[in-house]
Protein backbone atom coordinates (compact mmCIF):
# COMPACT_ATOMS: atom_id res chain seq x y z
CA UNK A 1 0.00 0.00 0.00
CA UNK A 2 2.86 2.38 0.85
CA UNK A 3 4.56 1.64 -2.47
CA UNK A 4 1.29 2.28 -4.30
CA UNK A 5 0.83 5.67 -2.61
CA UNK A 6 4.44 6.63 -3.29
CA UNK A 7 4.02 5.67 -6.94
CA UNK A 8 0.82 7.68 -7.19
CA UNK A 9 2.47 10.75 -5.66
CA UNK A 10 5.38 10.34 -8.08
CA UNK A 11 2.98 10.15 -11.05
CA UNK A 12 1.21 13.33 -9.96
CA UNK A 13 4.56 15.06 -9.43
CA UNK A 14 5.78 14.02 -12.89
CA UNK A 15 2.53 15.27 -14.41
CA UNK A 16 3.11 18.72 -12.93
CA UNK A 17 6.82 18.82 -13.76
CA UNK A 18 6.19 17.71 -17.35
CA UNK A 19 3.77 20.54 -18.06
CA UNK A 20 4.94 23.20 -20.54
CA UNK A 21 6.26 26.22 -18.67
CA UNK A 22 3.26 28.41 -19.57
CA UNK A 23 0.79 25.82 -18.26
CA UNK A 24 2.85 25.25 -15.14
CA UNK A 25 2.73 29.00 -14.54
CA UNK A 26 -1.05 29.05 -15.04
CA UNK A 27 -1.52 26.21 -12.53
CA UNK A 28 0.79 27.75 -9.91
CA UNK A 29 -0.50 31.32 -10.20
CA UNK A 30 -4.15 30.20 -10.30
CA UNK A 31 -3.78 28.02 -7.21
CA UNK A 32 -1.95 30.80 -5.32
CA UNK A 33 -4.50 33.48 -6.21
CA UNK A 34 -7.42 31.19 -5.35
CA UNK A 35 -5.90 30.47 -1.95
CA UNK A 36 -5.33 34.19 -1.33
CA UNK A 37 -8.96 34.93 -2.27
CA UNK A 38 -10.13 32.16 0.07
CA UNK A 39 -8.08 33.54 2.96
CA UNK A 40 -9.31 37.09 2.33
CA UNK A 41 -12.93 35.92 2.10
CA UNK A 42 -12.77 33.91 5.34
CA UNK A 43 -11.08 36.72 7.27
CA UNK A 44 -13.60 39.20 5.85
CA UNK A 45 -16.46 37.03 7.09
CA UNK A 46 -14.87 36.71 10.54
CA UNK A 47 -14.07 40.42 10.86
CA UNK A 48 -17.26 41.39 12.63
CA UNK A 49 -18.07 42.69 16.08
CA UNK A 50 -15.42 42.08 18.71
CA UNK A 51 -13.19 40.22 16.27
CA UNK A 52 -12.58 43.43 14.28
CA UNK A 53 -10.86 45.02 17.30
CA UNK A 54 -8.94 41.81 17.93
CA UNK A 55 -7.75 41.73 14.32
CA UNK A 56 -6.73 45.39 14.45
CA UNK A 57 -4.69 44.67 17.57
CA UNK A 58 -2.39 42.51 15.45
CA UNK A 59 0.74 44.57 14.80
CA UNK A 60 1.59 45.32 11.14
CA UNK A 61 5.23 45.03 12.21
CA UNK A 62 4.94 41.23 12.11
CA UNK A 63 4.54 41.29 8.32
CA UNK A 64 8.19 42.14 7.76
CA UNK A 65 9.61 39.19 9.76
CA UNK A 66 7.15 36.83 8.10
CA UNK A 67 8.25 38.03 4.67
CA UNK A 68 11.91 37.68 5.61
CA UNK A 69 11.38 34.13 6.88
CA UNK A 70 9.55 33.22 3.67
CA UNK A 71 12.46 34.68 1.66
CA UNK A 72 14.93 32.58 3.65
CA UNK A 73 12.88 29.45 2.98
CA UNK A 74 12.88 30.25 -0.74
CA UNK A 75 16.64 30.86 -0.76
CA UNK A 76 17.28 27.66 1.23
CA UNK A 77 15.16 25.57 -1.16
CA UNK A 78 16.45 27.25 -4.31
CA UNK A 79 20.07 26.64 -3.27
CA UNK A 80 19.49 22.88 -3.43
CA UNK A 81 17.71 23.18 -6.78
CA UNK A 82 20.48 25.23 -8.41
CA UNK A 83 23.13 22.87 -7.02
CA UNK A 84 21.31 19.79 -8.37
CA UNK A 85 20.95 21.34 -11.82
CA UNK A 86 24.59 22.41 -11.91
CA UNK A 87 25.71 18.91 -10.93
CA UNK A 88 23.40 17.32 -13.51
CA UNK A 89 24.65 19.54 -16.32
CA UNK A 90 28.28 19.05 -15.29
CA UNK A 91 27.86 15.25 -15.17
CA UNK A 92 26.35 15.08 -18.67
CA UNK A 93 29.02 17.37 -20.12
CA UNK A 94 31.78 15.37 -18.42
CA UNK A 95 30.31 12.13 -19.76
CA UNK A 96 30.15 13.53 -23.30
CA UNK A 97 33.69 14.87 -23.07
CA UNK A 98 35.02 11.50 -21.91
CA UNK A 99 33.29 9.68 -24.77
CA UNK A 100 34.63 12.23 -27.27
CA UNK A 101 38.13 11.56 -25.96
CA UNK A 102 37.62 7.83 -26.52
CA UNK A 103 36.69 8.43 -30.15
CA UNK A 104 39.70 10.68 -30.75
CA UNK A 105 42.15 8.29 -29.10
CA UNK A 106 40.65 5.26 -30.84
CA UNK A 107 42.21 6.52 -34.07
CA UNK A 108 45.55 5.29 -32.68
CA UNK A 109 44.30 1.74 -33.36
CA UNK A 110 43.09 1.89 -36.96
CA UNK A 111 41.02 -0.87 -38.46
CA UNK A 112 38.82 -3.25 -36.50
CA UNK A 113 39.75 -2.01 -32.95
CA UNK A 114 38.79 1.56 -33.83
CA UNK A 115 35.59 0.45 -35.56
CA UNK A 116 34.57 -1.66 -32.56
CA UNK A 117 35.17 1.16 -30.09
CA UNK A 118 33.21 3.62 -32.23
CA UNK A 119 30.35 1.12 -32.54
CA UNK A 120 30.24 0.52 -28.77
CA UNK A 121 30.24 4.25 -28.01
CA UNK A 122 27.42 4.77 -30.49
CA UNK A 123 25.41 1.95 -28.94
CA UNK A 124 25.98 3.33 -25.45
CA UNK A 125 24.76 6.80 -26.43
CA UNK A 126 21.69 5.36 -28.16
CA UNK A 127 20.84 3.25 -25.12
CA UNK A 128 21.36 6.21 -22.79
CA UNK A 129 19.22 8.64 -24.79
CA UNK A 130 16.44 6.21 -25.69
CA UNK A 131 16.23 3.97 -22.63
CA UNK A 132 18.10 5.36 -19.64
CA UNK A 133 16.89 8.95 -19.94
CA UNK A 134 13.18 8.00 -19.71
CA UNK A 135 14.09 5.80 -16.75
CA UNK A 136 15.74 8.78 -15.01
CA UNK A 137 12.55 10.77 -15.57
CA UNK A 138 10.67 8.03 -13.70
CA UNK A 139 13.45 7.80 -11.05
CA UNK A 140 13.89 4.18 -12.14
CA UNK A 141 17.50 4.34 -13.38
CA UNK A 142 19.78 2.10 -11.34
CA UNK A 143 23.49 1.73 -10.67
CA UNK A 144 23.22 -1.98 -9.96
CA UNK A 145 23.87 -2.88 -13.60
CA UNK A 146 26.83 -1.44 -15.51
CA UNK A 147 26.15 -0.37 -19.10
CA UNK A 148 27.17 -3.28 -21.31
CA UNK A 149 28.62 -1.20 -24.20
CA UNK A 150 31.03 0.73 -21.95
CA UNK A 151 31.99 -2.38 -20.01
CA UNK A 152 32.73 -4.20 -23.27
CA UNK A 153 34.64 -1.20 -24.60
CA UNK A 154 36.81 -1.15 -21.47
CA UNK A 155 37.49 -4.87 -21.76
CA UNK A 156 38.45 -4.57 -25.42
CA UNK A 157 40.71 -1.63 -24.65
CA UNK A 158 42.57 -3.54 -21.97
CA UNK A 159 42.92 -6.52 -24.35
CA UNK A 160 44.65 -4.42 -27.04
CA UNK A 161 48.30 -5.12 -27.82
CA UNK A 162 50.07 -1.78 -28.41
CA UNK A 163 52.83 -1.85 -31.03
CA UNK A 164 54.55 1.40 -30.07
CA UNK A 165 54.78 3.90 -27.19
CA UNK A 166 52.09 6.09 -28.79
CA UNK A 167 49.59 3.24 -28.73
CA UNK A 168 50.53 2.43 -25.16
CA UNK A 169 49.69 6.00 -24.12
CA UNK A 170 46.48 5.93 -26.18
CA UNK A 171 45.40 2.63 -24.59
CA UNK A 172 45.94 4.03 -21.11
CA UNK A 173 44.08 7.26 -21.91
CA UNK A 174 41.16 5.40 -23.53
CA UNK A 175 40.76 3.26 -20.40
CA UNK A 176 40.88 6.39 -18.22
CA UNK A 177 38.29 8.14 -20.40
CA UNK A 178 35.95 5.14 -20.23
CA UNK A 179 36.28 5.07 -16.45
CA UNK A 180 35.53 8.82 -16.38
CA UNK A 181 32.42 8.23 -18.49
CA UNK A 182 31.25 5.52 -16.08
CA UNK A 183 31.84 7.82 -13.10
CA UNK A 184 29.98 10.68 -14.82
CA UNK A 185 27.07 8.31 -15.52
CA UNK A 186 27.02 7.33 -11.85
CA UNK A 187 26.85 11.00 -10.81
CA UNK A 188 24.13 11.66 -13.40
CA UNK A 189 21.92 8.86 -12.09
CA UNK A 190 22.45 9.90 -8.46
CA UNK A 191 21.46 13.50 -9.26
CA UNK A 192 18.39 12.27 -11.16
CA UNK A 193 16.98 11.01 -7.85
CA UNK A 194 17.35 14.37 -6.13
CA UNK A 195 14.36 16.66 -5.66
CA UNK A 196 12.82 19.03 -3.14
CA UNK A 197 11.25 16.74 -0.54
CA UNK A 198 7.75 17.10 0.88
CA UNK A 199 9.00 18.52 4.18
CA UNK A 200 10.70 21.47 2.47
CA UNK A 201 7.65 22.08 0.25
CA UNK A 202 5.34 21.90 3.28
CA UNK A 203 7.42 24.40 5.29
CA UNK A 204 7.66 26.79 2.35
CA UNK A 205 3.93 26.69 1.61
CA UNK A 206 3.00 26.92 5.29
CA UNK A 207 5.12 30.03 5.72
CA UNK A 208 3.53 31.56 2.63
CA UNK A 209 0.05 30.79 4.02
CA UNK A 210 0.96 32.38 7.36
CA UNK A 211 2.14 35.55 5.63
CA UNK A 212 -1.07 35.81 3.56
CA UNK A 213 -3.16 35.21 6.66
CA UNK A 214 -1.30 37.92 8.56
CA UNK A 215 -1.79 40.41 5.69
CA UNK A 216 -5.51 39.62 5.57
CA UNK A 217 -5.87 40.10 9.34
CA UNK A 218 -3.89 43.36 9.48
CA UNK A 219 -5.96 44.85 6.62
CA UNK A 220 -9.25 43.27 7.61
CA UNK A 221 -10.94 46.69 7.91
CA UNK A 222 -9.85 47.89 4.45
CA UNK A 223 -10.74 45.48 1.64
CA UNK A 224 -8.93 47.46 -1.08
CA UNK A 225 -5.69 47.61 0.92
CA UNK A 226 -6.05 43.91 1.69
CA UNK A 227 -6.60 43.05 -1.98
CA UNK A 228 -3.59 45.06 -3.13
CA UNK A 229 -1.26 43.75 -0.42
CA UNK A 230 -2.34 40.14 -0.72
CA UNK A 231 -2.28 40.30 -4.52
CA UNK A 232 1.28 41.60 -4.54
CA UNK A 233 2.51 39.05 -2.02
CA UNK A 234 0.63 36.20 -3.71
CA UNK A 235 2.33 37.12 -6.99
CA UNK A 236 5.71 36.91 -5.29
CA UNK A 237 4.81 33.55 -3.76
CA UNK A 238 3.65 32.14 -7.10
CA UNK A 239 6.77 33.40 -8.90
CA UNK A 240 9.03 31.82 -6.27
CA UNK A 241 7.19 28.49 -6.39
CA UNK A 242 7.23 28.48 -10.20
CA UNK A 243 10.96 29.17 -10.28
CA UNK A 244 11.70 26.30 -7.90
CA UNK A 245 9.17 23.90 -9.42
CA UNK A 246 10.44 24.41 -12.98
CA UNK A 247 13.97 23.40 -11.92
CA UNK A 248 13.11 20.98 -9.09
CA UNK A 249 13.70 17.79 -11.11
CA UNK A 250 17.00 18.13 -13.05
CA UNK A 251 15.96 15.74 -15.83
CA UNK A 252 12.21 16.43 -15.99
CA UNK A 253 10.37 19.31 -17.62
CA UNK A 254 10.80 21.95 -20.26
CA UNK A 255 13.96 23.46 -18.74
CA UNK A 256 15.54 20.15 -17.74
CA UNK A 257 19.00 18.83 -18.59
CA UNK A 258 18.79 16.75 -21.76
CA UNK A 259 21.08 14.29 -23.56
CA UNK A 260 22.08 16.84 -26.22
CA UNK A 261 25.83 16.78 -25.37
CA UNK A 262 25.84 13.00 -25.81
CA UNK A 263 23.83 13.22 -29.03
CA UNK A 264 26.35 15.74 -30.37
CA UNK A 265 29.08 13.14 -29.82
CA UNK A 266 27.01 10.63 -31.79
CA UNK A 267 26.50 13.20 -34.55
CA UNK A 268 30.27 13.45 -34.75
CA UNK A 269 30.39 9.67 -35.08
CA UNK A 270 28.03 9.81 -38.05
CA UNK A 271 29.99 12.57 -39.76
CA UNK A 272 33.23 10.76 -39.05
Amino acid sequence: MGAFNAGRRQTMSNWLHNLPLIWMAIVVFSATYLFAILVQTVIGMLATGERVRAFKAVSPGMLSPLGIIFGLFVAFTAAQVWSDNDHASAAVNREASALKSVLILAAAFPGEPEAQLRSLVRRYIEDTANTEWPMMVRHAATLSISPAPLTEALQQTLALSPNNPGQQIAQREIATSLENALEARRQRILVSRSHVNLTKWACLLLQAACALLAIAVVHSDNRLASTISMGAFATGIAASILLILAHDEPFIGQVSVGPQPLLQVMAGLASG
